[in-house]
């Protein structure tokens, strides 16, 4: 593993800005864990630029002006499943640098939230809670009947591993789940198709869940054409990246009556300003982009991911979750 810039027998592993204290001790526990491994904290961008032009291997985000340096750099952990816009860039793509992502250690937290918005949905729970905060006792609130998940039709956009493990919770309460993914790598009780079938399925589902990242062929996938596809009895959630959907198409769906309700924690502007109409909605419920926050699991998941993907890169084995650098997942 030496090179020209590190003469030993260590791979250079340089953690990129911004560093944090999970970071701060990841780099202790891999420098234990993998031996080979030398371990760079950057806490700036100067010592990043340095880092970069001696490593191999590292975890964050490598700038275009850093790009040209990283001459040794053969793996980049990408910290995100669905990074931030302008992460993958054209110079990232053509590299012959390998990444990875963390895709998978998020998939049971965030079906729950799934889960949670579709069965509040289902049984009018935004009705109640808003007649509750009223002290209203009043059982003709529910603007819209129940929808019965036993039978209905549970459209997945992205069954990833997000996707179907929401797929499997939700054929467990007895929902016929169809699929759409470009890609299925995962087992599933979902009926997948390719992408191209989806507005053909959206007239039939009772549910549509997107769990899609922000790619350039998802960007806006949601908008006025695709809701108006949509039973007006149907729902939708989405719990993927807020770029798939048009807000001001989505509110007016929402708004016409054109779709019955939404469940959503992503939003293409975040935060999602006070003054928005969408807080007004009776049918919408709104998390604030946080079906994984705080969840107590997910950073020591990060780092045995990272520490996995770092004895793989030394012995030379497969990395877990390569990204298709093209599509940005």
């Amino acid at each position: 593993m030496a090179n020209a810039t590190n003469p030993s027998n260590q791979a250079v592993f340089a953690m990129l800005p911004p560093i944090d204290d999970d970071m701060r001790s990841w780099a202790e526990r891999l420098r234990q864990d993998v031996p080979g491994l030398d371990v760079v904290v950057a806490e700036d961008e100067a010592a990043a630029t340095t880092a970069v032009a001696r490593a191999e291997a590292a975890y964050g985000w490598v700038s275009p002006e850093q790009l040209p340096s990283a001459r040794n750099l053969r793996w980049l952990q990408n910290p995100f499943a669905g990074p931030f816009p302008g992460y993958y860039y054209q110079g990232l793509i053509d590299h012959p640098v390998t990444i990875t992502n963390p895709r998978g250690i998020y998939s049971d937290h965030i079906a729950h939230h799934i889960l949670m918005f579709l069965l509040a949905l289902s049984r009018g729970l935004p009705y109640w809670t808003q007649a509750q905060a009223r002290g209203q006792w009043d059982r003709s609130v529910r603007k819209h009947g129940y929808v019965n998940v036993v039978g209905s039709v549970v459209l997945i956009n992205g069954v990833g591993g997000i996707g179907s493990e929401a797929a499997r919770l939700c054929a467990a309460l007895g929902g016929n789940v169809v699929g759409v993914d470009p890609r299925p790598e995962h087992d599933s009780p979902a009926e997948i198709h390719p992408p191209a079938d989806l507005d053909r399925l959206l007239p039939d589902a009772d549910f549509v869940i997107t769990t899609v990242p922000h790619t350039p062929e998802t960007e806006f996938m949601w908008n006025a054409e695709r809701f108006r596809l949509m039973k007006r009895s149907a729902y939708f959630i989405n719990i993927g990246r807020g770029m798939t959907a048009k807000l001001d198409d989505l509110t007016a769906a929402l708004a016409q009556g054109e779709i019955a309700g939404a469940g959503l924690d992503v939003f293409e502007i975040e935060p999602l300003p006070a003054d928005h109409p969408l807080w007004r909605q009776d049918n919408v419920l709104i998390t604030p982009h946080v079906a994984v926050a705080d969840a107590v699991d997910i950073a020591e998941r990060r780092y045995e991911l990272l520490a996995d993907n770092a004895r793989r890169f030394l012995a030379g084995e497969p990395l877990r979750n390569v990204v298709d650098k093209a599509r940005w997942y």
